[in-house]
């Protein structure tokens, strides 16, 4: 489904402006980066035009402040703004992902604030607002991203913003005592207020939002969903994020006739193959899985020699020591798993860091039997889309996917485990790979009418037509 509103079709003619840490900018032959996201916000920017800011991914000059590089592309304006070293250490690498990250993801443990942490977020978001400031124009509809940038309604508004501005947030919003673990949670909430539409991945993420204004007197959720804190009165709602299904579908059978992939094809004939997709982080249970699939071999014999994991698993935020120390545990486990249980002629395990295009990704998908989707915790969790996406009709594959993805509440036709219990992974592995032809049918067909009703396109649509239709502020 793919209808891009223009949010001034009731008469406006402002554009769409998308506020985000790094900007979808288009390489050099007009591609954009992956994603479904990055597709949908552009397709929405160059249907009204728009501009896009974000940060530039270019380190400045400590002292050195200049104002945003502007680029043009495709009918949409991209506002660049570099960041400092310090910028960079202290918002990004610092306040945004040791302290929020972490949080927000329910390991309190891992999270490590302090003060200069916390003034560098609160600089950077002052930095994009005094950025905005003279790019915006009046009627523009500001839509703004993540959990980098909670603060800058509220730096817009005090430098004088009337437009109307919105919030999405792509991670989940964690339990009232979770939240209440960082120093500056108050701050953070009132933040929020300033939006005119805040929007979260699932009921439940909005349910722990009003839980925490409630618990600290900030204020309460209507029926309608509306909220008022110390008399500014804004709305949220629930916008489960989608993929792009049909070009998803399309790459998979496109990927069918890719040289390389039919390289892999035969290299894996005869195994039952099971793929785990994730980003190195800790949230995505990937060490866990692994845990499962050595106790879903150890308690299946006959699976030994014919079934193997594939898990991709792109590094990142290397600057981070835990992300250091996780991946040095995982090649670890992985190496004695493989160590332990693999041949010369098979090994359980086939672990790579390295990064998948869009069509590898959808191949790849589409020869697994099995997709294990098991983050410990996730706001939605594309990967289990795209894993259903990529199938094929006449024999699809089975989602085995975690309790704690927001995914979980969409695809009902999934597999669900808890994470934490290898041991019933690996019994809900085995059924997955045993299910009958028909029930796999059922089970595909019943998530693939979810993601066809529920696209990237109709996340981007709902959330705009929501925030069109909220009173400008006063």
């Amino acid at each position: 489904m793919k209808n891009i509103m223009s949010v001034g079709e009731d008469g406006g003619d402002g554009r769409l402006v998308i506020v985000s840490n790094r900007v979808a900018l288009p390489d050099e032959h007009g591609s954009l980066p992956p994603g479904g996201m990055a597709i949908a916000l552009n397709a929405a920017l160059k249907q009204r035009g728009g501009l896009w800011m974000g940060w530039s991914g270019k380190v400045r000059a400590e002292k050195k402040q200049v104002s945003p590089t502007m680029q043009e592309a495709n009918g949409i304006t991209y506002a660049l703004a570099d960041l400092s070293d310090k910028d960079l250490d202290e918002y990004y690498y610092g306040f945004a992902n040791r302290v929020l990250w972490p949080v927000f993801h329910c390991r309190v443990d891992l999270a490590e604030y302090n003060d200069a942490r916390k003034s560098g977020y609160y600089r950077v978001n002052r930095l994009f607002a005094e950025s905005l400031m003279p790019l915006h124009r009046e009627d523009d509809v500001i839509w703004v991203q993540d959990y980098h940038l909670i603060p800058l309604g509220k730096e817009l508004r005090e430098r004088g913003c009337r437009n109307r501005i919105g919030f999405f947030l792509h991670i989940p919003w964690p339990p009232a005592d979770i939240l209440a673990t960082v120093p500056v949670c108050e701050e953070l909430l009132e933040a929020l207020s300033f939006y005119d539409l805040v929007g979260f991945q699932t009921d439940d993420d909005l349910n722990n939002f009003a839980e925490c204004l409630s618990r600290r007197n900030l204020g309460r959720l209507m029926k309608d969903r509306s909220c008022l804190v110390k008399g500014r009165e804004f709305r949220c709602g629930v916008f489960p994020i989608g993929i792009d299904t049909a070009k998803f579908e399309s790459l998979a059978k496109l990927a069918t006739r890719d040289g390389d992939l039919q390289e892999v094809y035969k290299k894996t004939a005869g195994c039952d193959v099971a793929i785990g997709v994730d980003r190195l982080d800790y949230s995505k249970g990937i060490d866990q899985r692994i845990v499962a699939f050595r106790h879903f071999l150890d308690r299946n014999s006959h699976r030994v020699r014919k079934t193997l994991l594939l898990q991709i698993t792109p590094k990142s935020r290397g600057e981070i020591p835990a992300y250091l120390a996780l991946q040095k545990h995982i090649a670890e486990l992985v190496g004695s798993v493989n160590g332990e249980l693999g041949t010369i002629d098979w090994v359980p395990v086939h672990y790579t860091n390295r990064s998948h295009g869009p069509l590898e990704l959808a191949g790849l998908y589409r020869l697994a039997r099995v997709g294990l989707v098991t983050p410990l915790r996730d706001g939605m969790n594309l990967v289990a889309k795209e894993y259903v996406a990529a199938q094929d009709p006449s024999n699809p594959g089975v989602l085995v996917l975690s309790q704690f993805a927001g995914a979980a509440g969409k695809l009902e036709g999934a597999v669900l485990v808890n994470p934490y219990d290898p041991e019933a992974v690996a019994a809900s592995t085995e059924k997955a790979f045993r299910m009958s032809p028909e029930e796999r049918k059922d089970r595909w067909s019943a998530m693939k009418d979810s993601l066809i009703g529920h696209d990237v396109y109709r996340w981007c649509d709902g959330f705009l037509a929501k925030l069109e239709a909220a009173d400008l502020p006063a």
